[in-house]
């Protein structure tokens, strides 16, 4: 194979070896275009003027990507004013997602508050109880980071064996946007933490302004880490069902704890043990006690194509097999894929280096024979930490547990290019 100036094989010297071979979508592709009508003949949007700059104010997708949209599972719960509606990691690529396809979780439903009416208040164990407005966060230093979201349910229903068939089901419930506000830190400092005396063992209970109010407590040491109070994501207003206007970013933490239109925060001895972490978001092992404060989202990948939303359709041949990993604990220092079921693997290339408590994006480019794979992806992280299988986890947590499943997942890629969620623990 022609080599590039780097040493490795070039792309187009793979492209070409793959039309010389025959057969393959590829060189099919190549070999049609002489004849093309696509190519020869004058179309339609070539032929009048298109839409002008004010046919849409706020920009769209396309009509024909309209198959890209966040979806629910109708048994998953009793009424969709509390359920989640999933990313469609599947048809994305890159790291970044844009709000509208950012999986949504809801516990009493997505409130409208306008930011006229936003407070926000600190009070328990400060110096001076304060209230902020909207506008008053807008004057306090700006922070920009880019971090990922998950709910600490993602793949949960998987803990019993394969249960959805999609990427999209099994692991969208995370999304990867830059957000925009104040830090934590600032707005207590601002309160004045001297009354609270030590703060090695103090808290935070933070609030949301919907009837939910899904309080959650934090230890202060992560509270003055790198917790944000937000009110942009991806440079513009936080959508409605991301917390609109003002929402609590706990970079690495489980998303249960990212509260949404934020209302109030006041510093306690204690935790609280509200409902949010104690009856929900524990862990529950095989002897039936659960573990509580188990609050990092650890080291996770998965491919996101080929999988079952998103076949291979071009037959044998150059073929991108792509994933996503992250981190609560860190950065993501290497993705493994294996095409075998863990029987050998390939170290994956990175889109970009690893970013803390960030999505990355993997690729790894095979030229696929047309035979059967079972794909899985396996991740590494700063802190030397690497994905289990779901047999590792199971040896721990037994069978009980709904939250934090980081297991290796499995595609099982059939010789027709579709794909199927299997169990190889």
């Amino acid at each position: 194979m022609t080599m590039s100036f780097n040493g490795k094989p070039s792309r187009r010297a793979f492209l070409k070896g793959a039309v010389a071979a025959g057969g393959t979508v590829a060189g099919a592709s190549v070999a049609k275009a002489a004849g093309d009508p696509l190519i020869t003949e004058v179309q339609e949007w070539a032929s009048a003027t298109g839409e002008g700059v004010d046919a849409t104010p706020y920009g769209l997708p396309i009509e024909f990507e309209s198959d890209v949209v966040r979806r629910n599972v109708e048994w998953l719960t009793a009424d969709t004013i509390s359920s989640i509606n999933f990313t469609p990691i599947h048809a994305l690529d890159g790291t970044i997602t844009p709000q509208g396809c950012a999986f949504e979780r809801h516990h009493s439903g997505a409130i409208e508050l306008r930011k006229e009416d936003y407070r926000l208040m600190i009070n328990g164990l400060v110096d001076t109880p304060l209230v902020f407005t909207y506008e008053d966060l807008e004057r306090f230093p700006r922070e920009n980071h880019v971090y990922f979201c998950e709910c600490a349910a993602n793949t949960g229903m998987e803990w019993a064996g394969a249960q959805l068939n999609g990427a999209q089901f099994t692991h969208g419930m995370i999304h990867n946007m830059e957000y925009s506000g104040v830090s934590l830190r600032t707005l207590l400092e601002e309160a004045g933490l001297d009354a609270a005396g030590d703060l090695k063992d103090k808290w935070v209970y933070v609030e949301g302004a919907d009837a939910s109010s899904n309080g959650r407590s934090i230890p202060m040491e992560k509270a003055l880490d790198d917790v944000l109070v937000a009110f942009k994501a991806n440079g513009e207003a936080l959508r409605k069902e991301h917390g609109y206007p003002v929402r609590l970013v706990v970079p690495g933490w489980e998303g249960n704890m990212w509260v949404k239109w934020l209302r109030r925060i006041e510093v306690t001895n204690q935790a609280i043990e509200s409902r949010e972490e104690t009856s929900k978001y524990t862990d529950t092992l095989e002897d039936g006690t659960s573990r509580k404060w188990t609050w990092v989202m650890d080291a996770k990948s998965v491919v996101t194509s080929p999988s079952p939303q998103s076949p291979i359709k071009h037959g044998p041949g150059p073929l991108v097999v792509t994933g996503l990993a992250w981190s609560g604990r860190g950065s993501i220092t290497g993705v493994d894929v294996s095409l075998d079921g863990g029987i050998t693997w390939q170290e994956a290339r990175l889109g970009a280096p690893g970013t803390d408590k960030a999505l990355t994006r993997f690729y790894l480019d095979i030229n696929w024979n047309g035979e059967e794979m079972f794909l899985q992806s396996r991740a590494r992280d700063s802190s030397g930490y690497v994905q289990p299988t779901k047999a590792e986890l199971r040896e721990v947590r037994g069978l009980n547990s709904i939250y934090h499943n980081n297991c290796i997942q499995t595609w099982w890629v059939k010789a027709n290019g579709e794909a199927e969620n299997v169990e190889v623990s």
